[in-house]
C-alpha cells in the first residue's frame, strides 16, 4: 500500500498521472481542429518553420496554453451550409481525450441543441422535441450523466462544464413560443431554473470536482449582468464560475467590460469570471466587405491590430482580481480562404493566416494574459505581506481577503505559504 501510494505521489508530482492545477486558465476553443487535421491543413508557426504536426502541444509549448475548451452538440448533422456540426459525443470525447494527455485543463461546452446555441438561437434537440417540460428536466439530467459518464471512462473527465452556451436569455426553446419572448416571461425563468439545476445535480454526483460554469454573452452590458446572475442567486442555481463572452465589435468598450467586471466583483465576490470566447479580426472577413471592425472599435482590421486588441485585453483583465480565464474562440481557423477543404468561407478572426498558414502575432501575445495576472498576483502578495504576516488559522486568498471558506482548485495563503485547495 505504502509504495502504491508513494508510486502515485511521484506520478502527480511528475505530472504523469495528474496534470497541474492552474491558478489562471489560458486556452481557446478548438472544436474544429480534429476537421482541419482530417484535412491535412499544414499550422506553420512562422514562414520559415516546418508544419506543426501536434497543434496541440504547440498551443501549450509555444503560446503557453495551459486549457482547451471543446464545444458538444446533442445530435449534430453536419450540412453543405454548416459543415461545422460534427461534435458529437465521440468526437468531443477523442479530443478531451487528447486535451488531457497533454496535461491540459479541458473545458467542456455542452450546447444542449442540436446546432448552434447563443442568445438567438436555443432550439431544442430533435430528439426532445416533443417532452414536457418535466420530461426535458429530466433529459437534461440524464444526458448530461450519459456524458460525463462516458468521458471519464474514456479518459477525457473536464475540469470545467459548461450547463449551455451563451444562455442569456434561457435553454431549450419551443419554436415560436420561449425563443420568440426571450423569456420575459416569469413562467419561462422557472423553467430555465428547473432546467439549470437538473444540469448541474448531474455535473456534481458524476464529475465532482469539475467546476460548473454559467455562460452568458451580455459582457458589454453591466445591467443584463447583474440582472442574470442576481437571478441565479436568488434561484439557488449551483454554478462556481461566471464566464462571459466579450467581443469588442458587439460588445462595446474595453471600459464597458471594465466597468462589468467591476460590479460582478462587488455583487458576487465569491464568482471567478471567466472571458470563455473572445476574438479579433486580422482582415475583413470574406464575402462581407461592408464589415470594417473600425468602424466598431479603436483597433485596426490587420494583424497588429489583432495583436494590439489581445495585449489591451489582457492589460485589463490583469486588473481584475475575480478574472481566471481566457479563451480565444476559434484560434485553429487556418487555410479556408485558400484550400477551402474544411469550410466554405472565412471569418479571419483566427490566429493562423488562412492564406500562408503561418501563425499570427496574436497568438503569441495571448500568453501576456498569464504574465500580468502573475506580475499581478506577486505585487499585491506583496502588499499584504507588508501588513500582515497571514500567519495563524486564517485563509487568504492571493489577492490578500480573509475566507473561511476556501474553493477547491483555487490557490490560498496560510501560515505563511502557499497552498491549493483539493
Amino acid at each position: 500500500m505504502k509504495k502504491a501510494l508513494l508510486t502515485t505521489f511521484l506520478a502527480c508530482a511528475t505530472g504523469l498521472i495528474c496534470h497541474a492545477q492552474h491558478a489562471f486558465n489560458l486556452g481557446g476553443d478548438i472544436s474544429m481542429l480534429p476537421q482541419y487535421e482530417s484535412a491535412k491543413t499544414p499550422y506553420y508557426s512562422s514562414k520559415t518553420s516546418t508544419t506543426n504536426q501536434n497543434v496541440i502541444n504547440f498551443l501549450s509549448k509555444r503560446a503557453k496554453f495551459n486549457s482547451l475548451r471543446v464545444r458538444l452538440f446533442v445530435n449534430p448533422t453536419p450540412t453543405e451550409d454548416d459543415p461545422t456540426l460534427v461534435q458529437d459525443l465521440n468526437y468531443v470525447t477523442a479530443l478531451g481525450k487528447r486535451i488531457k494527455d497533454a496535461q491540459l485543463d479541458f473545458m467542456l461546452d455542452i450546447h444542449y441543441s442540436d446546432t448552434w446555441a447563443d442568445p438567438l438561437n436555443q432550439h431544442i434537440p430533435s430528439t426532445w422535441t416533443t417532452q414536457t417540460n418535466a420530461a426535458l428536466a429530466d433529459s437534461m439530467y440524464s444526458y448530461t450523466k450519459r456524458v460525463l459518464e462516458h468521458m471519464t471512462a474514456n479518459g477525457a473527465t473536464p475540469d470545467f462544464v459548461q450547463i449551455g452556451n451563451e444562455i442569456s436569455y434561457g435553454m431549450l426553446w419551443r419554436k415560436g413560443i420561449e425563443g420568440d419572448k426571450l423569456y420575459k416571461n416569469d413562467s419561462n425563468w422557472g423553467r430555465f431554473h428547473t432546467f439549470l439545476k437538473a444540469a448541474a445535480k448531474a455535473v456534481r454526483e458524476v464529475t465532482p470536482d469539475a467546476k460548473i460554469i454559467l455562460h452568458i454573452e451580455r459582457a458589454g452590458n453591466t445591467d443584463a449582468c447583474v440582472n442574470f446572475f442576481t437571478d441565479m442567486k436568488n434561484n439557488s442555481i449551483d454554478y462556481d464560475i461566471i464566464g462571459l463572452s466579450y467581443y469588442p465589435f458587439w460588445h462595446n468598450t474595453l471600459a464597458n467590460l471594465s466597468n462589468t467586471l467591476n460590479t460582478l466583483e462587488t455583487k458576487f465576490p465569491d464568482k471567478p469570471v471567466q472571458i470563455v470566447e473572445t476574438a479579433y479580426f486580422y482582415s475583413y472577413p470574406e464575402g462581407d466587405r461592408s464589415f470594417d471592425p473600425n468602424n466598431y472599435c479603436s483597433w485596426d482590421g490587420t494583424p497588429e491590430g489583432q495583436k494590439q486588441f489581445i495585449e489591451d485585453l489582457c492589460t485589463e483583465l490583469a486588473q481584475h482580481n475575480n478574472v481566471t480565464g481566457l479563451y480565444y474562440w476559434f484560434p485553429e481557423e487556418n487555410g479556408n480562404g485558400k484550400d477551402k477543404t474544411v469550410l466554405k468561407t472565412w471569418l479571419n478572426r483566427g490566429l493562423w493566416n488562412n492564406e500562408t498558414h503561418v501563425a499570427l502575432p496574436a497568438l503569441f501575445s495571448l500568453q501576456n494574459f498569464l504574465t500580468l495576472k502573475e506580475a499581478v498576483g506577486i505585487q499585491q502578495t506583496k502588499a499584504n505581506n507588508a501588513t500582515t504576516s497571514h500567519k495563524g488559522s486564517k485563509t487568504y486568498t492571493l489577492a490578500g481577503q480573509d475566507t473561511a471558506t476556501p474553493s477547491p482548485r483555487s490557490i490560498y495563503l496560510k501560515n505563511g505559504k502557499k497552498y491549493m485547495k483539493r
